[in-house]
């Protein structure tokens, strides 16, 4: 059996990582002790993991997260009320099965920001379609789509994500114009997404910001009742870090 002409109609189907097993089989001496089955097994399982590893890359890019960050990488020793078992329940990803939402809270430097791009990459690994906004721009982006009519392609991708990230949300105050756009967005989501947003203020002070009874009832209506709740206190953990660094000798801050 001539190999080129296999390898040439692999390619065509697209299928690089048979093509790449393959060549790791040709090149092992242990592979001709292996069964057929044994070696058709292997060749399946790497196409399998090229796949899945160029979707996850795909839908991380798309996501366009804030930060690098994994749940693994979440330091619980930082007293800040963050509890490993919620974690623990969120990673399951029961809540974006069942579309619920999550809001994190609390002053700024206790890493609101982090959790909520980690719980987004691990939404991502586990096959859902991520998107992450800073609140500031979505505010601007809203804006700029009804001024050039974009706005409807923009309502449609943010709708149709599975796990939209809203982040800092409060950090700058909208427009009454904006509030309601958000307003659709969050109504085309209702019961097929899920929603995370991040914000130093409290739910209960989300009225004063929005500065319209209406709309902002409407607004937590829709993400408060089904909503996973964090609520981080203490001390800024980059604070800390900067002041533990600031301890070293210098040779040790240069590490």
């Amino acid at each position: 059996m001539l190999l080129e002409p296999t390898m040439n109609k692999l390619n065509a189907m697209k299928l690089t990582g048979m093509v790449e097993a393959l060549e790791e089989q040709r090149r092992s001496p242990q592979t001709a002790t292996w069964s057929f089955e044994d070696r058709l097994a292997m060749l399946v399982e790497r196409q399998w993991l090229w796949k899945e590893n160029r979707a996850l890359k795909t839908r991380l890019r798309f996501a366009w997260l804030r930060q690098t960050a994994c749940l693994e990488d979440i330091d619980f020793r930082h007293h800040r009320g963050l509890q490993r078992g919620v974690i623990d329940q969120l990673a399951a990803g029961d809540w974006l099965t069942y579309a619920q939402n999550c809001i994190i809270t609390g002053p700024t430097g206790l890493g609101k920001s982090y959790l909520a791009c980690a719980l987004a990459q691990k939404a991502c690994r586990d096959g859902h379609r991520t998107l992450y906004c800073y609140a500031p721009r979505l505010f601007r982006d809203l804006l700029a789509g009804q001024a050039d009519g974009s706005y409807p392609l923009l309502l449609k991708k943010m709708s149709r994500v599975q796990l939209l990230v809203i982040d800092d949300w409060g950090m700058e105050k909208g427009s009454p114009a904006q509030y309601r756009d958000l307003l659709e967005i969050l109504d085309e989501r209702q019961g097929t997404g899920s929603t995370l947003i991040t914000s130093q203020f409290e739910p209960e002070c989300w009225h004063e910001l929005i500065r319209d009874s209406t709309v902002a009832d409407a607004i937590l209506d829709r993400l408060i009742h089904n909503a996973h709740r964090i609520k981080l206190g203490g001390e800024s953990i980059r604070k800390n870090r900067g002041m533990k660094k600031d301890s070293l000798p210098p040779s040790r801050q240069a590490e």
